[in-house]
């Protein structure tokens, strides 16, 4: 396998942190949620102009709830927001949430991606297809390229759908040398093509007619996007996981850093048709001072890595190439 295909490790090597996939190939779409369930400091950071999300406000530093227990990421376009419930039964059902007066009320914050044009476009996560993320859920290992919120997944759409190539949900994982951990899942369904940020390379672009790949941002400059091009369908969702204790506000603050590493990878980034979301869940299982500095360095390179994960991974579907097939 070459450089640009290989793993990087897993955001389930966070402490503190499980993961799991609903996944159906035949109508191109899946869920992934991110557990944390002793509950981790939630941030949030949104881009792009057609987000599609879930209790992204109770995020904000001065909102009153400071722990969330999953994010979920989800194909589906809105109708994916619905496979949140279904991790909220899960971690009810378990006693994990917010304790409330009446009983724990799980905080399940969630994107999504719009896939509804590969495969089928009647069939999208719903609760039971979040509820069987949970049940799949694991500390020790995480599938990835064409799975999950990655399953529908396309890239480099400047030529259209029947252009683009395969995209998928990625992972990646370093630790800082005081010990603090951090981890990315990102599912990356961009209009634009992807780069390779350690040397600049082109890895996926709009594929031309004669099967060439185009650079997206000149295809862009120089006005040859087709009529075609896959507008509102794209956006990349994900979540960059520390064992490091953080607030509110300087999860915020990671989130936010997550989008360097998706324009690092990805360009163009964060465009009109997208929704581009990042999450950032901090469990505080290192009791290490918190570097903040490092933490984001490293939030915007596990993220970036993330991204080349996904393609690197990803495998042809619904008669989308991936990378490795071309």
């Amino acid at each position: 396998m070459t450089s640009r295909g290989k793993h990087f490790g897993s955001i389930m090597d966070v402490p503190g942190i499980a993961a799991g996939h609903w996944t159906d190939d035949a109508a191109a779409t899946g869920c992934t949620v991110i557990l944390s369930t002793d509950g981790a400091v939630g941030g949030v950071a949104v881009r792009g102009g057609s987000p599609g999300t879930r209790e992204t406000d109770l995020l904000d530093p001065i909102r009153r709830v400071d722990q969330v227990h999953a994010v979920l990421l989800s194909g589906g376009s809105a109708f994916g927001l619905a496979a949140a419930s279904g991790v909220q039964q899960w971690l009810e059902e378990r006693g994990i949430g917010f304790e409330a007066p009446h009983g724990p009320v799980p905080i399940v914050p969630a994107a999504i991606l719009y896939d509804l044009g590969v495969g089928r476009a009647d069939v999208r996560p719903n609760p039971a297809a979040g509820y069987a993320a949970c049940e799949a859920s694991d500390a020790n290992a995480m599938a990835r390229g064409s799975v999950g919120a990655g399953t529908g997944a396309t890239v480099a759409k400047a030529f259209g759908l029947e252009g683009a190539v395969k995209g998928g949900i990625g992972s990646a994982r370093c630790v800082l040398p005081d010990g603090v951990s951090l981890g990315a899942a990102v599912a990356v369904n961009a209009w634009g093509g992807i780069y390779d940020h350690r040397d600049g390379g082109l890895i996926a672009g709009p594929r031309a007619a004669d099967g060439s790949m185009a650079d997206p941002v000149e295809v862009m400059l120089t006005g040859q996007t087709s009529t075609r091009s896959s507008s509102l369908t794209n956006t990349t969702v994900g979540v960059v996981a520390t064992d490091a204790k953080l607030d509110k506000m300087q999860a915020n603050f990671v989130a936010s850093a997550c989008h360097d590493g998706l324009a690092l990878t990805i360009r163009p980034c964060h465009t009109p048709s997208d929704g581009d979301t990042m999450f950032c869940m901090a469990t505080g299982q290192n009791a290490a001072d918190a570097n903040l500095m490092a933490i984001v360095t490293a939030a915007t390179h596990v993220t970036a890595l993330a991204v080349l994960d996904a393609i690197g991974s990803a495998r042809g579907l619904a008669g989308i190439p991936a990378v490795s097939e071309l």
